[in-house]
């Protein structure tokens, strides 16, 4: 600022102002990312993630949000530099799906995405509905870590259901009409994966028992959650008063996060992909809570 106000000219104050003004914002970006790193201090938060949207209550107003969330933790995970395989899609009868997986593979990439688990609600003008009537709609979000291949999960055989089924996914003809995508239960806690990525069944049967793995290392980490429901407690009924983070678009814009308070009126941006500031805010608030 003192250099600033020393220029005589006033066009060379105002590049020395917007210089300094960049400066500034390439700092507090680099802080964010230095402070987001320094929190990600758990045993798994290093590893990629596999993140699975469900569509809730709201028919096919849910099943268009479950569209777009998962749109923005593509968005969210791409600006990050990590990488987004599909695995599995279930489309909706009308519009957007039912039900969605996908592989986030980086550093850190569990470690940030790991915040995100829970009933997420929309709130806006109805683009199905004639009368422009105001809806409310969930998805539930869930997150778990990719586990490494020196992690011993005991899974008998005789403990898993293997359906096969045609993918419903691009891929090609040869995906289309033959039944390439598997489908695995796990018997003793009910966990269902499912993927059609691939066009070779082997190759899809592999990379679901590889979620397989990591759901149940997961979900034996804490021996407190004795059934699958216990589990996904964190996300309780994909409905009303359930939610973590709420996004209105009518009658005003804003985002806000039930658990640290944080809200936003830039609902454009978020549902871009930018959730720096909501990831940051959970990540301090479970900090002080181990504390």
């Amino acid at each position: 600022m003192e250099l600033a106000e020393a220029e005589k000219d006033e066009a060379q104050k105002n590049a020395a102002l917007a210089e300094a003004d960049t400066h500034a914002e390439s700092a507090e970006t680099a802080l964010v990312e230095l402070e987001m790193k320094a929190l990600l201090s758990g045993k798994m938060d290093g590893s990629s993630a596999y993140v699975s949207l469900h569509a809730g209550a709201g028919g096919t107003e849910s099943c268009d949000w479950a569209e777009m969330l998962v749109r923005m933790y593509r968005r969210f995970s791409e600006r990050a530099g990590f990488q987004v395989v599909m695995l599995d899609v279930q489309q909706g009868d009308e519009a957007g799906i039912r039900r969605a997986t996908f592989e986030v593979s980086g550093l850190h990439a569990y470690g940030y995405l790991k915040a995100e688990r829970g009933v997420h609600r929309l709130v806006r003008i109805s683009p199905f509905d004639a009368n422009k009537r105001r809806h409310t709609s969930f998805a539930a979000v869930d997150v778990v870590a990719e586990i490494d291949d020196d992690i011993v999960v005991d899974i008998k055989d005789d403990e898993l259901r293997v359906d096969t089924y045609r993918s419903s996914g691009a891929g090609g003809q040869h995906v289309n009409t033959t039944d390439s995508a598997v489908r695995i239960t796990h018997l003793p806690t009910g966990i269902v994966v499912s993927c059609q990525a691939e066009r070779s069944q082997h190759k899809n049967r592999a990379m679901a028992m590889k979620m397989l793995k990591a759901r149940v290392y997961d979900w034996t980490l804490d021996q407190q959650r004795r059934n699958l429901e216990k589990f996904y407690g964190e996300k309780g009924e994909i409905a009303w008063g359930s939610q973590i983070r709420s996004y209105v678009l009518h009658p005003y814009t804003m985002v806000k996060d039930h658990r640290t308070e944080i809200e936003t009126s830039n609902t454009d941006a978020v549902l871009d992909g930018d959730l720096k500031r909501f990831v940051l805010a959970r990540l301090k608030q479970q900090r002080r809570e181990r504390q």
